[in-house]
């Protein structure tokens, strides 16, 4: 449970020579649709008692994803320590609101070391941004324009999408690769990244999934129909695939 000024309650178990282990995040995480927003979580101090330890997040839009770690139930992350400074919130097009993000700090055997909360607040800008300027026919930058889906067809598809997370939250990586190649058959781009992923081998890596052969080739076929959809961090994951 946090402080009600956002910071969290020392858990009384961590103390170590007058230093318990806490988190520190903002009180609020402003973002917009369709947008990458940094999601900073600082764990304090990084001694060896939570070394072990994971970080799980709680109560993200279903439809939101994580840059790190993975799906454990539908809102629900899995982020390992090493992946903090990267963190990152993806947003889906047409998601706004309020949530209350719950992030606890969790050593190995399932106890929580400590907690807190984020309010995260999704919203259309003010003014829109400037558009972007066409890239010359000699150019070799492709322009990443998404194509628009109607919104019952958005919302099938990011229903699949978000079942194909919470079967990859079980360990189920056949079964969310269905959910995710017939959302990103019907144009979202968000589930193309994400089956991509299932077959490169960083992305397995950095799952720690175990007895799943990588598959270079299919990674970079959904990775080019990912940046053809219009996510932008498709091309750096392009780059670096290996070659075969």
């Amino acid at each position: 449970m946090a402080a009600p000024s956002g910071r969290p309650w020392p858990h009384p178990a961590t103390a170590q020579q007058g230093q318990p282990v806490s988190l520190d995040v903002a009180a609020v995480t402003n973002a917009a649709p369709a947008s990458r927003v940094r999601l900073p979580i600082e764990v304090r101090p990084r001694d060896p008692l939570a070394k072990n330890s994971f970080i799980r997040i709680r109560g993200l839009p279903a439809t939101a994803a994580l840059s790190e770690g993975y799906a454990i139930a539908p809102g629900s992350w899995a982020v390992p320590l090493n992946g903090l400074a990267s963190l990152m919130v993806i947003l889906p097009v047409g998601l706004e609101g309020r949530s209350e993000v719950v992030v606890a700090l969790v050593n190995v055997e399932g106890s929580i070391l400590a907690e807190a909360t984020t309010t995260l607040v999704v919203a259309r800008a003010a003014t829109p941004p400037p558009a972007p300027v066409a890239a010359p026919p000699n150019s070799t930058t492709r322009a990443l324009s998404a194509p628009q889906l109607a919104p019952a067809d958005r919302e099938r598809a990011l229903k699949l999408h978000a079942r194909g997370q919470e079967q990859l939250g079980r360990g189920n990586i056949y079964a969310a690769r269905q959910f995710f190649e017939r959302a990103a058959e019907a144009g979202l781009a968000e589930s193309a990244l994400a089956l991509a992923a299932t077959y490169d081998p960083t992305e397995l890596a950095r799952l720690s999934v175990l007895g799943l052969k990588a598959e270079p080739a299919e990674a970079r076929k959904w990775y080019e129909k990912a940046r053809e959809l219009g996510a932008s961090e498709a091309e750096a994951r392009l780059r670096r695939l290996p070659a075969r």
